[in-house]
């Protein structure tokens, strides 16, 4: 019996009954195979491709026989370039698809690329938004470079979530309203993780992609298994109240208003702003409006929790949103929030080291930030090598901790906020010291360098 692996992080990854309704998509694909294949699930939360290469992968090559077929659906998260322990650069990412293809295939097995499945996210127009950038293409690029098959889950879930519209897409996420769950008694959203249902849908994505692959032995996917494609459910409750202006233009109302509790009044917010905070208990629902225009609802729970994130992102600019509940006696009175959503942040300005100026060993950049953005991230060559934080004055400042070799180099500097970056600042950088090759560094070459500063003599031409 041979062996379908998949290497992913927490979108494939395995589910108990205890995480319910969480689940992954690698748990439903044993249901597409036949008899002779069995599906090995590697798949665990918050693995890139540097994590799983560098803790994982030895493993699972050892694992490996003739035959066998390795799924490697990453690069859902590598974009994060807020997060040093995430973020791959588009090189980076490539040159470890490489080292993946070229691993698998010396153990006789087959690789194949799995791109990450789009997020429940649509733009304010109502089309599917982008939240995975450059990578499904890069994924795309390498496939195609090596021969290597490929599964295009980003463009099948994008299809098959324009298809669903706004109005359903949530209802194969673990996305839920207070009270609507009991493991999530004050409500969930989470447009990036499927619930049963999601998962299994998706897997049966896979399962036709690997059937239909050129590059794959044949006989993996029963096809007696994949059947018809999943109906489309129900339209969601919020968008079936009946007569919502009623609660906006009620004369008589019951009860006390809604009280919002993020976002803070006049807060800067990204455009998949998530909305939390309480109602008078015996209120069941609340909904939202903005000019006069009902945009959703969200249930209430017992204790009086909710929570609501608009599926269509909002436009940039500045919004003013009325809230009102709903309980048994009619409309409660209205709440108001306003907001603005940015799109778009500028770079950071950089204030030293000045351009094309020489440096120390160790650089030590500065500057400053635009209003809102929490921290610049530091790259150079394309790698992450810094994370400055940002004052509430907005100034920012890092020392980069490991010594620099002598030479000239191009730095980048990003702001970040929210779920957003700028384009890249660059800032030419010349770092000062005894050059490589010169006879202070080579006369030293019979001893062993320190790896901290030391009064050893003689001076290595280090620090």
């Amino acid at each position: 019996m041979s062996k379908i692996c998949i290497v992913g992080n927490s979108v494939a990854a395995p589910r108990t009954p205890e995480e319910s309704p969480l689940a992954g998509w690698g748990q439903f694909l044993a249901d597409f195979l036949t008899p002779y294949h069995e599906v090995r699930n590697y798949a665990r939360d918050a693995m890139t491709l540097r994590t799983y290469f560098t803790d994982r992968l030895a493993t699972l090559l050892n694992l490996l026989a003739p035959g066998d077929v390795v799924l490697v659906n990453l690069g859902g998260v590598e974009q994060r370039i807020d997060n040093p322990l995430r973020y791959h650069g588009p090189r980076e990412f490539k040159e470890f698809l490489y080292l993946y293809i070229e691993g698998i295939r010396a153990e006789g097995a087959f690789p194949v690329l799995v791109t990450p499945a789009a997020r429940c996210a649509f733009t304010a127009e109502g089309d599917v938004a982008d939240t995975r950038g450059v990578y499904p293409d890069l994924m795309r690029e390498v496939a195609a470079e090596t021969g290597t098959a490929l599964v295009d889950l980003a463009a099948f879930t994008q299809r098959w979530l324009q298809e669903l519209g706004p109005q359903r897409a949530r209802q194969f996420f673990r996305w839920l309203d207070a009270g609507e769950h009991p493991r999530h008694p004050e409500g969930i959203i989470d447009s990036s993780h499927f619930n049963e249902a999601g998962g299994r849908a998706v897997a049966r994505m896979v399962a036709i992609a690997l059937h239909d692959s050129r590059e794959l032995p044949p006989g993996l996917i029963d096809v007696n298994t994949l059947g018809a494609a999943p109906e489309y459910p129900p339209v969601l409750t919020e968008f079936t109240v009946e007569k919502p202006e009623f609660a906006l233009y009620a004369d008589v109302r019951t009860g006390a208003a809604p009280v919002v509790e993020r976002p803070a009044a006049a807060q800067l917010t990204g455009a998949m702003q998530k909305f939390s905070g309480t109602a008078e208990v015996g209120t069941s629902y609340v909904m939202f409006f903005e000019n006069g225009a009902y945009l959703g609802g969200a249930r209430v729970n017992a204790e009086g929790r909710w929570q609501w994130r608009r599926v269509l992102n909002w436009q940039a600019g500045d919004h003013l949103v009325q809230v009102v509940g709903y309980n048994q006696q009619g409309a409660t009175p209205l709440s108001t929030v306003a907001f603005t959503v940015r799109d778009y942040v500028e770079p950071p300005v950089v204030l030293g080291p000045k351009e094309g100026a020489l440096s120390g060993a160790r650089p030590r950049f500065s500057g400053t930030a635009a209003v809102g953005v929490t921290k610049v991230m530091v790259l150079e060559g394309g790698r992450l090598i810094a994370s400055a934080p940002v004052a509430k004055d907005g100034t920012w400042k890092v020392t980069h901790p490991h010594d620099w070799k002598p030479g000239a180099y191009t730095v980048e500097f990003v702001s970040i906020f929210s779920a957003i970056h700028s384009r890249p600042a660059q800032l030419a950088l010349r770092v000062h010291g005894v050059p490589e090759g010169n006879w202070i560094r080579q006369s030293v070459s019979a001893r062993e360098a320190c790896s901290e500063a030391c009064d050893h003599l003689p001076f290595s031409g280090r620090r």
